[in-house]
């Protein structure tokens, strides 16, 4: 009986010294790639006139959210007085969801709030204030080639609205 009790240990320990030598191994072979850093610019295109820009380094599967403000003053009233002031805010996130050598692929949602450039008038014929606009867009997944530029339309006139992008695999060391 002694003997059957240290053959059973001895199988045992073999069997966890080889368990163990085996899982050593594979977490050799098995290490898990670093998050792959892109680089993008997106340049906002308002009837044909860049407006405004974002750019960053953003790991695959992180996302980047930034928020431009540009506070415009609207002369308003029948004396034509400076007021009205709008907030015209831009609010994009990015977040890379693959990235290659051949392709990098963007995930992209925008809140926008533009100035109709309509003037409205009153009835006695006063400048009234501009109402702001509120648009929302969302792509699931804009490919690119590495470093070329692509192109998306959010709003086909009145304004025209297009988002120039362009992403490039970016270094470790700058992802943010």
């Amino acid at each position: 009986m002694p003997g059957t009790i240290h053959t059973a240990f001895s199988s045992f320990l073999n069997a966890a010294l080889v368990t163990g030598a085996c899982l050593v191994a594979v977490g050799a072979h098995a290490q898990i790639a670093p998050p792959q850093p892109v680089s993008w610019e997106l340049q906002v295109v308002q009837d044909g006139k860049q407006i405004d820009a974002f750019s960053a380094t953003t790991n695959v599967g992180q996302a980047r959210t930034d928020t431009h403000h540009n506070k415009v003053q609207n002369r308003v009233g029948c004396a034509d007085q400076p007021a009205g002031d709008i907030d015209l805010q831009r609010t994009l996130t990015v977040s890379p969801i693959h990235a290659s050598a051949d392709d990098i692929t963007l995930a992209i949602d925008a809140q926008e709030t533009l100035q109709e450039e309509s003037t409205r008038v009153s009835p006695s014929g006063c400048k009234l204030p501009p109402v702001p606009r509120q648009v929302s867009a969302s792509h699931p997944g804009l490919v690119l080639k590495p470093g070329e530029w692509g192109q998306w339309q959010i709003i086909e006139s009145n304004p025209s609205l297009a988002y120039r992008v362009r992403a490039s695999l970016g270094s470790a060391t700058a992802a943010q």
